[in-house]
């Protein structure tokens, strides 16, 4: 590990050099897409394991409307411990490692939100956690559009500033899904160069045109401008 140049980004403070608050502003929001899915298909999981949880911002948004639940969260940069000494009014339980690793049972929720794309091989990790976890939900960022791959830059940018090595678009991203074995139970847009915190003013700006877009087809305009994340809701297959 100490020698992989993917987990090194991590575990050397790279990636928090880059980005010291790790996305905290967002994750009010990502916990507002989770629940809203959850709530959709009327789960209410009395246990929650997040895979990559970062500074934690995520569980501790969801403590509020899962009162009851057991929260941990699993993450491997050395850093974070005093981030998540913020934490604790939150009754929330962090672990610094890697959750398949580690002995913890199988919770009845997973979450993996903006992690498969940093990770050398997702493939691998997707078929040793489907081993471990039940109902799961995944966010993933679609880097991959028409003007990113003209552009360029954009991909360059994600990749260096945030550690992205794996671009998806929504049929690539839930094509692996399913190589891996699982079983896509909800797979749909957050709309987040529309609603997210933290946008730019020319996200904005070109938002109008995306909005447009994809208020005729969606999956195109996505596929066109960019901009988009998928949420998932998953499980294992069952063997026929």
């Amino acid at each position: 590990m100490t020698h992989d140049p993917v987990t090194r980004r991590y575990t050397e403070g790279d990636y928090a050099r880059q980005n010291p608050d790790w996305d905290s502003a967002d994750s009010p929001w990502k916990a507002h897409q989770v629940l809203g899915l959850l709530a959709r298909h009327g789960l209410s999981p009395a246990s929650v394991v997040e895979v990559g949880c970062g500074a934690g911002g995520v569980l501790s948004a969801l403590r509020a409307q899962l009162p009851q639940a057991e929260l941990r969260g699993f993450d491997i940069a050395p850093g974070l411990p005093a981030l998540w000494s913020r934490r604790q009014a939150d009754d929330i339980h962090f672990t610094l490692g890697d959750y398949l690793a580690s002995d913890e049972p199988a919770p009845e929720l997973t979450m993996v939100l903006d992690v498969l794309e940093h990770l050398g091989d997702p493939f691998s990790f997707l078929a040793r956690l489907r081993e471990r976890t039940g109902w799961t939900v995944f966010h993933i960022p679609l880097d991959l559009s028409a003007i990113s791959v003209l552009r360029e830059r954009p991909l360059l940018h994600v990749r260096h500033k945030v550690g992205h090595l794996h671009y998806f678009t929504r049929g690539l991203a839930v094509a692996m899904l399913e190589e891996c074995g699982y079983e896509i139970v909800e797979a749909r847009y957050t709309g987040a160069s529309l609603n997210a915190p933290r946008r730019s003013f020319k996200t904005r700006m070109a938002g109008l045109l995306r909005q447009a877009i994809y208020a005729v087809h969606h999956d195109l305009g996505a596929r066109l401008m960019g901009g988009e994340t998928l949420l998932v809701l998953a499980r294992p297959k069952v063997a026929a």
